[in-house]
């Protein structure tokens, strides 16, 4: 549309109240979470952009879809809709419901990884790298060049490197289970993936008799990209193209309280029947009965419709335009992005903005905490507290590759002044970025130390 103003493709029916607090109640309750976001209580944070997953409002449809929901325990309607639908829009024979993605993760690994195995992807999100690393195996990111330049502006920096993921299956392939794609690059900035990689993927799997799955999670917003960046899609529909895309694969795994519109829920899909077998017995020891999967039977129902309503072209233009909306006030502000802008969050590279904290005392944490501390607005962590691994004895710590913070955009929720003021913010922020200073861990546990360690700011910092 021709005009700045953001019209959101839907009118407010049900509204929830905010909570404000004060500067010292925001210090107050930092500390008490050990500097760490993730402990905050819900009614401490203002606008929460921790996450875009399961935080979205649902729509009248799928409310009235609850109401449809059959909860028998065995071969209940809603999961013959809830089937219907995944099988319509994917192609594949088998459809596994989970309570989230990273049961659909834990379950394919645990049946296609061994100690020593090789999964290649773009770029492993969180939960799934330590999904394949609790296995023993590796996870191992082979974004392209493009994807490792955080202000290069391309088209899809989410894109897989081929001529590295062909040397890992002509040299390596037989420790290579699977591969898998992630649409979009949640780690790289929620960049997409063309077609035509997706194609060419496709045909490095089949010479070299690899499965190829995707991580579809944002399946809807990476179809959006296509359309509106790839020659030759400019006129076919989303839903049309996310059809091809998964019909370029063996499988998936969805998080469907991303683009599946819910607020829980996820799938895994495939075409191998033994594999699906196996996968279905571990499901039952873990999340319930194949036809149910964890999942009421009013949250198959509503995701249901939710995976008709993602790829309206309406929605979709909305939801990526605010993205590249908030992105624009923090360029105003000074403040680098990961570019393009993606289509779920917007990534502040707060390396670049704090080059004087050093990686080792997390300058993405302290960029996420003083935007806590300034206006009560949450956001994530993407860098060294996530990704990064204690040293060795006597060995430094490693670090990641890039210090982020995810300001990711819960769907259907938030209004343009929402992210106006979420803007004045990262301004106000960054007026005083030199003065931030770094953090150090004081409790860490095994694996996805970023949800629950503990920190303190560093002495004198």
């Amino acid at each position: 549309m021709p005009h700045h103003a953001i019209i959101e493709p839907f009118r407010i029916k049900s509204v929830e109240p905010l909570t404000f607090t004060t500067p010292d109640e925001r210090r107050t309750a930092l500390e008490r979470a050990g500097y760490n976001l993730f402990g905050l209580h819900a009614d401490e944070v203002l606008i929460d952009l921790l996450t875009d997953s399961g935080t979205g409002a649902m729509s009248s449809e799928q409310w009235a879809a609850i109401m449809r929901g059959d909860e028998s325990y065995a071969g209940a309607r809603s999961f013959e809709r809830f089937e219907s639908t995944v099988r319509e829009l994917t192609g594949f024979a088998h459809v596994i419901p989970t309570h989230q993605g990273r049961a659909a993760e834990r379950i394919l690994f645990a049946q296609t990884c061994a100690p020593g195995t090789i999964v290649p992807n773009n770029t492993h999100f969180d939960t799934t790298r330590a999904n394949v690393e609790f296995q023993g195996a590796e996870a191992r990111d082979l974004v392209c060049a493009e994807g490792r330049d955080l202000q290069l502006d391309a088209p899809f920096k989410g894109n897989i490197d081929l001529e590295a993921l062909e040397a890992t299956l002509r040299d390596q392939g037989d420790r290579v289970p699977l591969v898998m794609v992630t649409i979009t690059n949640n780690s790289g900035g929620g960049q997409p993936v063309s077609l035509a990689n997706l194609r060419a993927v496709r045909e490095l799997c089949d010479r070299y008799g690899k499965p190829l799955f995707l991580d579809a999670c944002r399946f809807a917003e990476n179809a959006w990209f296509v359309k509106m960046r790839e020659d030759g899609h400019a006129e076919r529909t989303p839903r049309e193209i996310a059809e091809e895309a998964f019909r370029l694969a063996d499988g998936c795994t969805i998080s469907l309280k991303k683009d599946g519109l819910g607020n829980i829920g996820g799938v895994l899909a495939l075409n191998d029947t033994e594999l699906a077998s196996r996968c279905r017995d571990d499901l039952i020891l873990t999340e319930g009965f194949p036809t149910y999967g964890g999942l009421a039977g009013r949250d198959l129902d509503a995701l249901a419709v939710g995976l008709l309503e993602v790829t309206e072209p309406d929605y979709l233009r909305y939801r990526v335009r605010t993205a590249e909306y908030l992105a624009e006030k923090a360029w105003a502000a000074g403040v680098p992005t990961v570019r393009p802008p993606g289509g779920h969050a917007v990534y502040l590279d707060a390396g670049a903005l704090l080059p004087h904290i050093p990686p080792a005392e997390f300058p993405a944490q302290a960029l996420a905490c003083e935007l806590y501390l300034e206006g009560g607005v949450r956001g994530v962590e993407i860098g060294t507290l996530m990704f990064g691994r204690p040293g060795d004895a006597g060995e430094p710590d490693e670090v990641a590759p890039n210090e982020l913070v995810r300001l990711a955009l819960p769907r259907r929720t938030y209004t343009q002044s929402h992210v106006d003021y979420v803007g004045e913010v990262i301004t106000a922020v960054a007026a005083r970025a030199d003065a931030l200073r770094g953090y150090r861990i004081v409790e860490q546990p095994r694996w996805l130390r970023h949800f629950t360690a503990r920190l303190e700011p560093v002495a004198g910092g």
